[in-house]
């Protein structure tokens, strides 16, 4: 199988289960907005819940992932199958420890975080005291899925894409039940979806051991801080720790400057932001996802023909699907609001706000795809430089849009500065 058909058929097999995924999470943020609309509950649900995913994206799924596969790769290709595993076990001990110091520094420091993340929110009341306590609840979620990104890029790198793929699945049913049998019964509804996001990290991270178990991977510690390839990783992580996720900071922008804006401005940006990840995530992601490995194999055999037809096709597969999906959720924004959401406290008004976010956030679909496909090939080559380059000047694009767009768009012209920015 050439490595074209393999992406493509790696993607197929990605698109499907993130599609069941992605369908699951329409049906929980229904629920959510049902349940909360876009009220005090449902900001401090969101800016709490964005936190612990916010570092996921930066550090997990965004620099460690695209430092990891690209290294494990070129062992894998290089030298023994057991000095890949090796190289596995000894990631596995290291980030555990790391990861087990910044939960609890993170619980302890919530806080101080929100006060960062939502300013808009205060330093005390009860909007601010809920978001500290759900922050808290939620927090160990980003130990749980750091080392769910770290198991993804060990079966990835061995051709396996389902059980990974499928991981989001057990995140979203997990929630949906909580919402259904948990929150209604508790003083502090949220309380029970919170507690809903970690059993469901728990049930993904579970999901892949069988499966690296199978591989022939053994979970026994090993602490070697000397291996030269732990040093590589944590070389080429550190400024990717930007190049890797620029659009989940400007994300974080967002989160930050809508908080100052009226209230429900954050949920509004919320559930447009959800809808769009629909076909990103289907097509856009899942095309990135299963490209990386195959970028890394050519790199690391310096096959540079090889890598450059692959990029080229993953590129024009992405925005084949992408560019349609933009014009659709730009045409059906409105009506796809008010069938997906519209039912108990989200009410038609709150439907107008989200379409005008969605509208915006639309426009940048075919970029935000594309630029995942990119990085991507960047970090398959180990060039750490140029992404961050490129990170540095949409950060400050998207700052500087924000505060331009705002006043007169309020929460629409964040989520067009972000466009912009990509």
């Amino acid at each position: 199988m050439s490595e074209n058909e393999l992406v493509t058929r790696a993607a197929g097999v990605i698109g499907i289960y993130t599609f069941l995924s992605r369908i699951l999470g329409l049906l929980r943020d229904m629920l959510i907005a049902n349940f909360f609309g876009s009220g005090m509950s449902a900001d401090a649900f969101f800016v709490a819940f964005r936190i612990p995913n916010l570092l996921r994206r930066l550090f997990a799924e965004g620099s460690f992932s695209v430092a990891f596969i690209p290294v494990f790769t070129e062992y894998l290709q290089k030298r023994s199958r057991e000095d890949a595993f090796l190289l596995a076990r000894v990631v596995i001990t290291s980030l555990t420890i790391i990861l087990t110091a910044v939960t609890v520094l993170g619980i302890v420091l919530s806080p101080l975080i929100v006060r960062i993340i939502a300013p808009g929110f205060g330093g005390m009341g009860e909007k601010y005291a809920l978001t500290v306590l759900l922050t808290r609840i939620m927090f160990p979620y980003i130990f749980l899925v750091s080392v769910l990104a770290l198991f993804t890029g060990i079966l990835n790198s061995l051709k396996h894409f389902a059980a990974p793929a499928m991981a989001p699945i057990f995140l979203n049913l997990s929630m949906i039940a909580a919402l259904v049998f948990l929150a209604p019964h508790m003083k502090i509804p949220t309380v029970g979806l919170a507690v809903g996001v970690i059993v469901g990290g728990i049930l993904q991270m579970l999901l892949q051991v069988p499966f690296l178990l199978k591989k022939g991977l053994s979970f026994a510690p090993r602490w070697l801080p000397s291996h030269p390839a732990l040093r590589k990783i944590g070389i080429l992580m550190l400024p990717t720790i930007f190049g890797s996720a620029i659009y989940q900071i400007n994300q974080l922008v967002g989160t930050l400057l809508a908080s100052l804006l009226r209230e429900g401005s954050v949920s509004y940006l919320y559930y447009a932001d959800r809808l769009v990840q629909f076909p990103l995530g289907v097509f856009g992601i899942a095309i990135s996802t299963a490209v990386l490995p195959s970028l890394s194999r050519e790199a690391a055999d310096r096959d540079f023909e090889g890598l450059r037809g692959t990029l080229s096709h993953a590129i024009r597969l992405t925005m084949f699907i992408t560019i349609p999906a933009m014009v659709g959720l730009i045409v059906l924004r409105e009506p796809v609001v008010r069938l997906l959401f519209e039912r108990g406290a989200f009410d038609s008004f709150t439907t107008v706000m989200t379409a005008q976010a969605l509208l915006f956030y639309s426009l940048g679909l075919w970029a935000f795809a594309g630029l995942r496909v990119f990085v991507s090939a960047f970090y398959s080559l180990q060039d750490t430089v140029t992404p961050v380059k490129v990170a540095v000047a949409a950060m400050i694009a998207n700052i500087v849009f924000s505060l331009l767009l705002m006043g007169p768009l309020k929460h629409g012209g964040l989520a067009l500065a972000l466009s912009l920015a990509s």
